[in-house]
Order: structure tokens, then sequence, then C-alpha cells
């Protein structure tokens, strides 16, 4: 079980792609605890990776505001709840938001909310799978991995606030305002049963 990995600039940070048997497996942050994404074994750097340059390309288009879902095979590594909240996060339409409490009425267990915040703190594949469309139950932006700055910026450039294709002074062009907004914008969730065939296993 070898993974193979890339760092790439972004906008919100540099990025650390990991990979494993052409499948991307996360996607971690420049200040990412060492231990909120556990890997079997240490990853090897390789740039050149076909599944790791693909992910830059499309995370690329992203940030630049020319894409609103990815095209890859992904392998997240967890249990099988965790990976039920995973696969929900992947519903989640580009520009739209949803609760802890929804993701709980997905997944089949409403009563599951802290369970559902803790899974999704350890969403092991960032940006792709859009942790940060997760919001509190009053709109409020909740903690995030890559921090609260990053989760306001991508909340921003998916309303089409701003755009992250450069990374000078970026910050400044987001309003608090305009993320209330988006978080306004909390879409009933989907019926249950609505799940990847990537989380099959």
């Amino acid at each position: 079980m070898t993974y193979a990995y890339k760092l790439m600039d972004s906008p919100v940070g540099e990025l650390k792609l990991v990979a494993r048997d052409e499948r991307l497996t996360a996607i971690l942050w420049e200040n990412d605890k060492p231990n909120r994404v556990r890997l079997s074994s240490e990853p090897l750097h390789a740039d050149d990776l076909p599944v790791l340059r693909e992910a830059e390309r499309q995370l690329n288009e992203y940030f630049a505001g020319n894409r609103q879902t990815f095209d890859l095979e992904l392998d997240f590594q967890g249990t099988e709840f965790q990976k039920k909240v995973w696969a929900a996060l992947l519903t989640i339409p580009f520009g739209q938001t949803r609760t802890y409490a929804q993701i709980a009425a997905q997944i089949g267990n409403v009563n599951a909310m802290r369970a559902v915040g803790a899974a999704n703190g350890r969403n092991p594949i960032s940006i792709v799978a859009p942790c940060h469309r997760v919001i509190g139950a009053s709109g409020d932006l909740t903690g995030f991995a890559g921090g609260l700055a990053n989760k306001m910026l991508l909340l921003s450039l998916e309303a089409g606030q701003t755009s992250l294709t450069t990374a000078g002074d970026v910050q400044t062009q987001v309003s608090t305002q305009a993320v209330k907004a988006i978080a306004k914008r909390v879409q009933p969730a989907p019926p249950r049963g609505v799940q990847s065939s990537l989380f099959g296993n």
C-alpha cells in the first residue's frame, strides 16, 4: 500500500495531494494537524504521477472559477460511518450549503449531528469532497481544517463574490455579508440513500 504525494501552490496555501493506486486519497492543508488524516505509510514524492497532476489541474480550474465539479477517482480511508458522511458531502451542489443536521438526516441517523461534525472534520479529501459547504444551523461558519478564513474564501468563490486566481491579499476581497448570504441558501437535504459507489467497499 504505497502512497505518493505532490505539493501544489494555491490561493488557500500550499496543498499536499496524496494518491494511492491511481486514486486521490487526500488533500491536506499547509497547516493541517498531523493526525487529522491517518495514512498507513509515509507517502513518497511523485510530481509526475498522472492522478496527482490531474487533481492539480482540476483544482486550478476550480480556483479560477472555471470548474464546479471534480472528475477524479477517489479512495477514502475511514470507518463506514465516516464514508457515509463523506459520500453525503459529494452530493452538496456547488454554491449551496448543508447543516450538520441535514447531513445526519441524509445518512439516516438524525441524532448523529455531533458524529457528523467529527467525521466532517476528518474529511481527508478537502475541497473535492466539499466539507467547507457544511455550516452551523444558525448559518455561522464552524470549524474547518483549513481555517475559517479559507472556508470563507471557498464559499465566496462559489457565490461568485471573488476569484482565487491570485494569492495576493485575496482575503480583503471577501465580505462577511457575502458568506452569510450563501449560508442562507441552505437547501433541503436530498432523499436518503444517495451515495457514491466509491464507498461500496
